[in-house]
């Protein structure tokens, strides 16, 4: 009988490469996966229930409700015509006058303080945490419909949904599998130290943590004094050089000779693409495309208009995963230049980096241990102080001059990604679940010779 194993993630599961290969090994294995997503209501196209090529189910709920929404619309309209203060200045007139009438001075300017912090709430973050909560609540609604045999949260986010359903609402506790795609401590947008106390709560009651590398293994290691699973992030063998379905140069009406300066992912802070863009003029050949979406594009648009630069940096919005190496692989060089802002920066070993491997692509890589170990073992680029634009230009420089040493590093690509794939990660993946269920079977069998036991003796 298959196992049944209830799997969450916090997206739409429209690029998530990592829970993409995860979910398709399991199914590829023998094991029932459903897939609980967010739906996206922006995208009509985007199915709310789809049964998924690979074998595994995808359930998307809902993250669009009409009461919320319209509160959330009213939000902005007091703030988009600075006239917040107007509901909270009435409630507050409200409230203190009926404070004086029926209690001391004190006590109803404390009051007062109060209401005004609540209201600030209600107008501004109340509704988006709704909406939140809601999304949680169908997430653990789903994860309830069938009798899982195991969870799978992925990121720190989804690992409440994984507990209640694993080990709360369950009359017989299932394993739970805390899957750590960042360092949810130290990441950028995550400063607030109650990230930290709620991983160090919700891991008492987790069964098996995977982290992405062993240098972040380490640091929860030292954090909470265990040492997790490890399981890479490296993609799925492609051949992406044998298929010539998209031709970059043609779609951005640029000459064969002119090489393609890649950057391909979220276009985030404290990924070097400012210092990208500042390094741009002293490449000496060259076009640089960026395909992905992100927060900063726009203000990075904003800044190639002013540097005068449209005709030589072009953007490219995001492209579905399973056509991203066919883009990657027309590159000349990619570029992989995150900076030092956070240690989940510092530690990191993204799928970005294999991606270009696996299509051929010698990178142009920040010096951070996990990817500097990577580049320099295989020869597949140069690593540079991506904090310094002129460290940049240099890495670019020697790789657009030195043919020779380029062509070596383009084959030690095609060398390397023999050894870092998927179908060899998967292999240590797939042990955990193992042993998660041996373990478990284990426990049923020492559970029921108890129960077998204190029957015979209450027989006695």
């Amino acid at each position: 009988m298959k196992k049944k194993v209830c799997m969450f993630v916090w997206n739409h599961f429209t690029n998530d490469a990592r829970v993409l290969r995860e979910c398709t090994a399991l199914s590829h294995n023998g094991f029932e996966v459903d897939l609980i997503a967010i739906h996206d209501r922006k995208d009509p196209t985007l199915p709310r229930y789809e049964k998924h090529d690979a074998g595994f189910s995808i359930i998307r709920v809902k993250n669009f409700f009409p009461g919320i929404q319209r509160l959330l619309g009213l939000v902005k309209h007091y703030k988009r015509n600075g006239m917040i203060s107007i509901p909270i200045t009435a409630i507050g007139i409200y409230f203190l006058c009926l404070g004086i009438r029926f209690l001391p001075l004190w006590m109803s300017l404390t009051l007062l303080a109060l209401l005004v912090v609540m209201a600030l709430l209600f107008l501004t973050k109340l509704p988006k945490y709704t909406v939140r909560l809601f999304i949680f609540l169908q997430m653990v609604r789903w994860g309830m419909k069938k009798r899982y045999d195991i969870y799978h949260a992925n990121d720190l986010n989804t690992l409440p949904q994984g507990w209640l359903c694993a080990k709360i609402l369950r009359l017989r506790k299932k394993p739970l599998i805390y899957d750590s795609h960042e360092v949810q401590t130290s990441r950028t947008g995550y400063d607030s130290p109650l990230y930290g106390l709620l991983e160090w709560f919700y891991l008492k009651f987790t069964d098996t943590m995977i982290m992405e590398n062993h240098t972040r293994a380490k640091y929860v290691e030292e954090r909470y004094g265990f040492y997790p699973k490890v399981v890479h992030n490296y993609p799925v063998t492609r051949y992406p050089e044998q298929d010539t379905s998209i031709l970059l140069a043609k779609q951005l009406h640029l000459s064969n000779d002119e090489p393609i300066l890649l950057y391909q992912g979220g276009i985030q802070t404290g990924r070097g693409l400012e210092q990208l863009l500042e390094a741009f003029p002293n490449f000496k050949r060259g076009h640089l495309v960026f395909i992905g979406d992100g927060r900063i594009k726009d203000m990075l648009i904003k800044k190639v208009e002013d540097m005068g630069l449209t005709d030589r940096i072009h953007f490219l919005p995001k492209v579905p995963v399973e056509d991203l190496l066919l883009y990657t692989k027309n590159a000349y060089l990619g570029f992989q230049v995150l900076n030092n802002v956070c240690f989940n920066h510092y530690s990191a070993s993204s799928n970005k980096l294999f991606e270009y491997m696996m299509s051929g692509v010698p990178v142009v890589a920040c010096s951070f241990p996990e990817i500097k170990k990577v580049v320099d073992e295989e020869n597949i680029g140069v690593c540079v102080n991506s904090h310094d634009p002129l460290s940049i230009a240099e890495g670019v420089n020697r790789l657009l001059e030195d043919k020779e040493c380029y062509q070596r590093m383009r084959q030690n690509c095609f060398k390397a990604r023999d050894k870092y794939n998927w179908e060899h990660e998967q292999v240590h993946f797939l042990a955990i679940y193992e042993e998660l269920i041996d373990v478990n079977s284990k426990k049923s069998i020492i559970s029921s010779k108890e129960v077998r036991n204190k029957s015979f003796l209450s027989q006695k």
